[in-house]
């Protein structure tokens, strides 16, 4: 069998299976999605390592299974085109039981007797930080001084010392130096609060399909690439959601207010700055005409005076901590250590540590400009696959990298299909004279 016959039985054979999915009502696609989740949860609650992702794994499982046997059932009694509000009301249930109520528990429980196995680094890291913001103190320390550790951790295991987020996480940190109950001061509850509230706006403000909607308010609110991070962790699902806001408003040709939403993002998370950079390509008037400059101001108003307050403070500290120690350079071991192939290969040849990041980004760099010149991505979906396979790259090469991140290019996949129609529409209710400029 040829090479070119391959591809096209490969091709057929997807798009019978897209057929068959597509031929599925809303409720049946649904029981799928609960059904693989609640595998999911079960794999998780049976092989994890980790102790806090067993526990969700067994709490959200029922829901996840109650979520898969209603919806098949209801799909039986309910016409698929007044199953909507069913769906709504389903997925809220289910989304209570896999995501609400273990993180409810988990805040509880981190204050008990076994605390520490409640809660996941990151949320301790973004507390110290917000803390250490909260009494006029820099959050980025020099942990590590000519390949020795500085300092005192005070029974802090070493690589919670640094804070690899940009300035504006330390926001999320802020309740816990409130005079509160210290089950309410938990960063994990700001995080979702901001999430939920987010995820809602920009759905709000979506000019797609109700159908569509509700499938990205399940993956980023309701599916384990939500609920899992959550409930444990959750520094990712705030960024996950500025970013789909500013990929809304960037399809409604709003630029400004996108480049605020994704500058905002960029200014959180490292990981929000393939797609704020790139979305600047699709940053065009309804005549097709190029307008840069209102996304990217936009952008910068938002990130760069906490990125140059930062610098200004400790620039050696500042590219310690959001650079160096992601990438595994700073000398101390990261617990994001997933077996990824940029993992896997520093750790066979531990020579590579820093050649591979400086060769992974020169390659990648040549690669998506070449790729941009021969094909010049406009739309806004294309920005969102293009930045998908970005960043699933850089994930699968850093030296120390979490698989979870990948929840990142899944979202802008899907973020993809719900606005892949939204410019076309937008161009029939938006005139030019009302656009921001």
């Amino acid at each position: 069998m040829t090479r070119s016959s391959l591809n096209l039985r490969l091709k057929g054979q997807w798009s019978q299976a897209l057929e068959r999915w597509g031929a599925l009502s809303g409720l049946q696609r649904d029981a799928a999605l609960f059904a693989i989740s609640a595998v999911f949860a079960f794999t998780t609650w049976e092989l994890s390592g980790i102790a806090l992702y067993r526990q969700w794994g067994l709490i959200a499982l029922w829901g996840y299974g109650f979520g898969a046997i209603a919806a098949l059932v209801l799909a039986h009694y309910i016409p698929r085109e007044k199953a909507r509000l069913t769906r709504l009301l389903l997925s809220i249930l289910v989304g209570t039981s896999a995501m609400l109520l273990p993180l409810s528990l988990e805040v509880a429980w981190r204050h008990g007797a076994a605390g520490g196995n409640h809660v996941q680094p990151e949320v301790v890291v973004v507390e110290h930080a917000g803390g250490a913001a909260a009494k006029g103190h820099d959050p980025y320390q020099e942990v590590v001084r000519h390949g020795r550790v500085v300092g005192e951790s005070h029974g802090r295991p070493v690589y919670e010392r640094f804070f690899p987020y940009l300035p504006l996480m330390s926001v999320f940190g802020l309740p816990s130096t409130a005079k509160a109950p210290v089950e309410l001061t938990d960063a994990r509850i700001l995080f979702s609060c901001a999430t939920l509230a987010l995820v809602a706006v920009a759905l709000a403000l979506s000019l797609s399909k109700p159908e569509r909607k509700l499938r990205v308010a399940q993956v980023l609110l309701v599916l384990p690439t939500a609920a899992l991070p959550l409930a444990t962790g959750g520094d990712d699902m705030p960024v996950v959601a500025m970013m789909l806001l500013g990929v809304v408003l960037a399809a409604r040709r709003r630029h400004a207010y996108a480049g605020l939403a994704l500058g905002i993002a960029m200014a959180m998370k490292f990981t929000a700055w393939p797609l704020g950079l790139l979305a600047l390509l699709a940053s065009r008037g309804v005549k097709g005409q190029r307008k840069i400059w209102p996304m990217l101001l936009g952008e910068a108003v938002a990130f760069v005076p906490g990125v140059l307050w930062a610098l200004h403070r400790g620039p050696s500290a500042f590219i310690q901590n959001v650079v160096e120690f992601p990438l595994g350079l700073a000398g101390v071991s990261s617990p994001a250590a997933s077996a990824l192939p940029g993992h896997i290969l520093v750790t066979w040849f531990p020579a590579l540590h820093r050649l591979l990041p400086l060769a992974a980004a020169a390659i990648g760099a040549i690669v998506l400009v070449a790729y941009i010149w021969r094909k010049r991505p406009s739309s806004v979906a294309q920005i969102c696959r293009l930045s998908a396979w970005v960043m699933t790259m850089a994930i699968c090469l850093a030296p120390a990298t979490r698989v979870g991140y990948l929840l990142y290019p899944l979202n802008l996949f899907t973020w993809a299909w719900l606005v892949e129609s939204d410019s076309s529409t937008t161009a029939e209710l938006v005139e030019p004279q009302h656009e921001l400029r």
